[in-house]
């Protein structure tokens, strides 16, 4: 009789792994939590996907002509998505490390988005709570001017270029 080898071991021990995972995912309490980590998690992925979608919308921007402007214009919903990626995930995610790191994100790509808009000079965003806080009363609305779905204003002249 033949000894079997290593490679033979690990493939009977694969296939046994394969039956025993399958058959617990028969199992009907295995079904329910596997129905109830899904239902969880729509919420979280409903607003990813909606957050993706005011995103790649943003980046679409129709040129200015000016590509201070254009980059600015495509780059503020882009750091966007990432901050309300990054929201949803301190709202339903569950790994510390990963909560941090979304807390970093969204810091990072706020100061990203003032760094941009003063640099052209644009109006800074206005403070915003922390993602699992409710709006302050003492924020006061945002003026009356015409903005884009992403909070970008519309048609601004360039104040740097007008100035040389």
């Amino acid at each position: 009789m033949r000894t079997p080898s290593p490679h033979t071991d690990r493939t009977v021990l694969s296939v046994v792994i394969v039956l025993t995972i399958s058959a617990l995912c028969r199992a009907p309490a295995f079904a329910a939590r596997l129905q109830t980590a899904a239902s969880d998690e729509a919420p979280f992925l409903a607003e990813n996907n909606a957050a993706m979608t005011r995103m790649m919308d943003g980046m679409s921007a129709k040129p200015m002509g000016d590509v201070d402007l254009d980059f600015v214009a495509m780059m503020v919903p882009h750091h966007q998505g990432a901050i309300d990626m990054a929201q949803a995930e301190l709202r339903y995610g569950h790994n510390e490390q990963l909560r941090r790191i979304a807390q970093e994100i969204v810091v990072e790509q706020q100061q990203e988005i003032v760094a941009m808009r003063f640099a052209l000079r644009q109006p800074l965003p206005l403070p915003a709570p922390a993602p699992d806080q409710q709006k302050p009363a003492s924020i006061p609305a945002a003026p009356a001017q015409p903005r884009s779905d992403h909070g970008m204003q519309l048609n601004m002249p360039n104040p740097v270029r007008a100035e040389q």
